[in-house]
């Protein structure tokens, strides 16, 4: 007979048995090939029809056309990136409460199929981007490289993860920018700057609050929830300051042809108002996008602004 310690101690030792992994079918394959290319996650290249939005003298159905071609080229390239993060966080991800639904962590979608796509969209977005213009086409690249960089290993460097989150948006309205033949004000890109650096210290936050820990993200190591608390509301005042002088620059003006652009700043002051209190009242800051687009009170703030900014300079 064995010895009872033997055979209790066998279970702990040997390997579990073979699960043969599930079969995906073609359908969840297709969707999850669409969820890897994040959709909802193209509003962030909303910034790229801003300088053209923002400067109605450059307004014509080829410059419409142009930047929104510009756009969805934009919108492959930021595709192709959040595959490459997906296929490198793979099994981390796996880990987390939300990101193990992820297509790649789920295994809806496997590596191999990830990586062609992701060559597919890079490759695509920037050829369209070159036909566009080459200008363009450079910063686009630009901003894969840098991303490919923050996917390598950048992302787990505290402080330098959210200032290349800050960056990428700035080079979307620079992209912008090229594509209306429009030179953007110093103050609007200051306030995209601070904008985005906003919300990447605020999801930082929201990490922290879900008791993540550096096994999920590596940066997380160098923050801890009064760092945060004190650098996205000094950076929330920063903003609301630099978006006033934005409206109140007598350059601006005399570009945007109103004196009347500080009717705008309450739609601001409202929505970074009420990001705060998502952030600090309700602590569910977790996807930006995701707030912008679901909740009431945001909505209504970012339709009055783009309303009111509509009525003074095209009305």
């Amino acid at each position: 007979m064995a010895d009872p310690a033997i055979r209790s101690h066998r279970p702990d030792t040997e390997p579990p048995p073979y699960t043969p992994p599930r079969r995906v079918s073609a359908g969840e394959r297709l969707n999850g090939m669409v969820r890897l290319m994040r959709p909802h996650q193209w509003i962030k290249n909303g910034f790229i029809p801003a300088p053209l939005f923002f400067t109605p003298a450059a307004v014509s159905a080829a410059t419409v056309a142009t930047v929104l071609l510009g756009t969805l080229c934009f919108c492959l390239v930021a595709s192709a990136v959040y595959i490459l993060n997906d296929r490198l966080d793979r099994e981390v991800d796996r880990r987390h409460p939300t990101k193990c639904r992820r297509p790649l962590a789920a295994g809806t979608v496997t590596p191999g199929a990830a990586m062609v796509m992701m060559a597919v969209l890079a490759a695509g977005g920037l050829a369209g981007a070159a036909l566009l213009s080459p200008a363009f086409m450079a910063v686009a690249a630009g901003y894969l490289l840098l991303n490919v960089g923050y996917s390598l290993g950048l992302k787990h460097r505290a402080i330098i993860d959210v200032l290349i989150i800050a960056i990428g948006f700035v080079l979307r309205v620079e992209a912008g920018a090229l594509l209306a033949g429009v030179v953007p004000s110093v103050w609007i890109i200051v306030c995209t700057f601070l904008l985005a650096l906003f919300l990447a210290l605020a999801k930082r936050r929201d990490d922290l609050v879900k008791q993540l820990d550096a096994t999920h993200r590596q940066a997380l190591n160098g923050y801890s929830k009064p760092f945060l608390d004190s650098a996205f509301t000094a950076t929330a005042g920063a903003l609301l300051v630099s978006y006033a002088i934005y409206t109140t620059d007598t350059d601006v003006m005399a570009r945007l042809g109103s004196e009347r652009l500080y009717l705008t700043i309450p739609f601001v002051a409202a929505g970074i108002l009420r990001y705060l209190q998502i952030i600090f009242v309700e602590e569910r800051s977790g996807s930006p996008t995701r707030i912008v687009l679901t909740d009431g009170f945001m909505i209504g703030a970012v339709a009055g602004w783009i309303a009111t900014f509509a009525i003074l300079l095209y009305l």
